[in-house]
């Protein structure tokens, strides 16, 4: 399908575009690889990054310089009045200075400030300039990776040193990077990734990977790189992959080679994909790890890639594969909607009864209101689906801090009828945006209001998704860094107060530094890390885009200052994760994951972007910020399977009318041969 060019797509054959690459050679950053020599920088740029006392921004109406002769005063006219007004005058200065001071205050808790904009303030917001501030930090991270781990998986960039997952690398970076260059338009950067991926990229590799982080990063990340390069083709615009040009299909043909290889994974019993794959043997490796199971996250979030994937080529086997998993996982006839988070290839049971939506459960409800919208809402099972997960979530897992009454999305450990957790993984963040695109499919709310298409269940879900922003954006707020924890846990009440009981939740969280809500939040030892995560930055995207209120973005242009002053690096070439969000300054990891480019980063520059840049009713995008277009199934793609009948709340009703109970297994009753396999990825779904 074709979409209209965003406005705020520049133009590239202005001469003035040159200016691109001369922006950061006085700052510490370097660009030197590729086709783009590094230039002269220009001064704006170049002391942006200074130590500064005052805000760059901030207005000092106070500092007048003289000039000229002066006047004896005595000799001046309306002597009293001048004196009046150089007496309110003072008053007024004072009053700035102490403002100012408060201000200065209040930042500095936030940590020191490297960026002389940081903590100033207009009364009028330019979001252009602040999205532009976005694509300074994203210039400043991929300038110095491409100078010192150019081409390797991982980037250190406090020891300026890399490496290879896999001899040769995958390209984990810079796959994963792709799209966010192109939205950027950083043409020259494009060039240099587009040379690496046509003669290095390689996957015909004697090494296993894990299933869902390369789908989801690298396959995703193809495959969007060949939608926004089709579709959008002065977005950040290149000649060799033009219609006819040698370079066309590059970013389909590596796709098709990694989809096919990703194939193995899927070569189980049951059709649920193990959770690693040899890509040169194309054979599918159990967990070396949880029994053998597969993370249910990780089985049930590849199907946006590999339909996209059937749909641009005509394959129907990437559809059918995909689509399988959903109907073992569906068969298993869970209570309202919430399924464990790990399941056996072998079986497709259930491992165990924990239930989340953070780690290992996450993207399995994201993608399904997803899968949804992708083929233009013709597969209602998804909806429904996702309807009866999203009312299970509000059943069992909504519960309030006390005594603020904050609204905490909770974990059962136990299962359905097991005592409440009252934990939040940062992962979990994802939910208020996907609650909201659920709402509205990615229309604003203010369209379906005037349509005449707002319903009571709407209000109530958007009501739902707005608590659960603003606990999030309290992640942020609770800390001494203004970052959040990897995990945060709550005070609760006992036994846990939950929706059904009408709580009246906290509507503001004030910011004051002692605010009492705060209390509510706690903080373990162990969880007390930021890895650079995107979750509440993609919420607060979804959220922007969705409702209009304009203090989502208010909220992120803080998160994004907060990341500026606390994870950039001592010479300021580069960002990376910290060991503690409580402690000022705080102690650094040395490690950039790739999302910091793919997601975090690019959500922070689409929250201050207009809104017709890739606007949320045509596109959908993967657990990973990559970007595919919707379509139509058409006549050769269809929903090859019908969900088994069963009760309200969820349970199969087998053929004498009784109802089946969910099977689950426990590692001690199910023995699981595992190959020994080496991991190279950490990250969790």
């Amino acid at each position: 399908m074709s979409f209209t060019i965003p406005r705020n797509v520049p133009s590239f054959t202005n001469p003035q575009r040159r200016a691109e690459d001369n922006r950061w050679g006085s700052s510490g950053s370097v660009h030197g690889r590729g086709p783009a020599a590094p230039m002269s920088s220009s001064p704006r740029m170049g002391s942006m990054f200074e130590r500064r006392e005052l805000p760059m921004y901030k207005d000092k109406p106070y500092n007048y310089s003289s000039a000229g002769r002066r006047r004896q005063w005595w000799r001046r006219k309306r002597v009293a009045a001048s004196a009046f007004l150089l007496f309110i005058g003072l008053l007024w200065w004072l009053n700035v200075v102490t403002r100012s001071s408060d201000t200065r205050t209040r930042h500095a808790r936030k940590g020191s400030g490297i960026f002389g904009w940081l903590s100033g303030g207009r009364s009028v917001i330019d979001w252009d300039e602040r999205r532009e501030k976005v694509k300074d930090a994203f210039i400043r991270s991929w300038d110095s990776y491409e100078k010192y781990a150019w081409g390797q998986d991982e980037f250190h960039p406090i020891a300026k040193t890399g490496r290879e997952m896999v001899p040769g690398g995958l390209g984990w970076i810079i796959v994963d990077s792709l799209d966010t260059l192109m939205i950027m338009n950083l043409t020259s950067r494009l060039v240099h990734a587009r040379e690496w991926i046509s003669t290095h990229l390689d996957y015909e590799k004697d090494h296993d990977v894990n299933t869902f982080e390369t789908t989801i990063r690298m396959l995703g990340g193809l495959l969007s790189a060949h939608y926004l390069s089709t579709t959008f083709p002065t977005m950040a615009p290149l000649t060799d992959d033009n219609e006819g040009a040698p370079g066309e299909d590059l970013y389909l043909e590596k796709a098709t080679d990694l989809a096919d290889r990703l194939m193995g994974a899927f070569s189980s019993a049951t059709g649920i994909p193990y959770a690693s794959v040899n890509l040169k043997e194309l054979k599918g490796l159990p967990s070396h790890v949880d029994g053998g199971a597969s993370s249910t996250a990780e089985a049930s979030s590849v199907q946006l890639e590999m339909k996209y994937m059937a749909y641009l080529t005509g394959e129907k086997q990437y559809w059918e594969k995909a689509e399988k998993v959903m109907q073992v996982i569906d068969d298993n006839g869970v209570q309202d909607g919430l399924v464990p988070i790990f399941i056996y290839p072998e079986n497709g049971l259930f491992r165990d009864q924990n239930i989340r939506l953070g780690s290992r459960g996450d993207s399995y409800y994201e993608y399904l209101i997803k899968q949804y919208l992708q083929t233009s809402k013709q597969e209602p099972v998804y909806l429904e689906m996702w309807e009866q997960a999203l009312a299970g979530v509000r059943k069992h897992l909504i519960t309030y801090s006390n005594p603020s009454n904050i609204t905490v999305l909770g974990e059962l450990p136990e299962g359905i009828g097991g005592p409440l957790s009252p934990k939040m993984d940062h992962l979990v963040c994802f939910m208020p945006g996907t609650i909201a695109l659920g709402v509205t499919g990615g229309a604003t709310e203010a369209e379906l209001r005037a349509q005449g298409k707002w319903t009571q269940k709407q209000t109530e879900e958007m009501q739902l998704a707005r608590q659960l922003m603003q606990t999030c954006w309290g992640m942020y707020e609770a800390t001494e860094t203004g970052l959040a924890a990897e995990i945060t846990y709550f005070n609760i009440y006992d036994p846990p107060l939950m929706e059904a009981d009408h709580v009246r939740p906290l509507e503001h969280l004030s910011s004051a530094k002692d605010a009492k809500w705060k209390e509510d939040y706690v903080i373990k030892s162990l969880d007390t890390h930021n890895l650079q995560r995107p979750e509440t930055v993609e919420s607060l995207f979804y959220l922007w885009r969705i409702t209009g209120d304009e203090k989502y973005r208010h909220w992120g242009w803080e998160m994004f200052e907060s990341f500026m002053k606390q994870t950039i690096v001592e010479d300021g070439r580069g960002f990376t994760s910290l060991d503690n969000v409580n402690e000022i300054p705080p102690p650094k990891r040395d490690n950039m994951e790739s999302f910091w480019l793919a997601e975090t980063l690019k959500y922070f520059y689409l929250l201050f972007s207009p809104n017709d840049l890739l606007p949320l009713d045509q596109v959908i995008i993967n657990t990973e910020a990559h970007f595919f277009p919707r379509f139509e199934l058409g006549k050769l793609f269809s929903t090859g399977w019908k969900r088994r009948p069963r009760d309200a709340s969820g349970k199969i009703i087998d053929g004498a009318g009784g109802v089946q109970h969910v099977a689950t297994v426990t590692a001690a009753e199910t023995i699981v041969k595992i190959a020994t396999v080496t991991h190279a990825e950490t990250h969790t779904a």
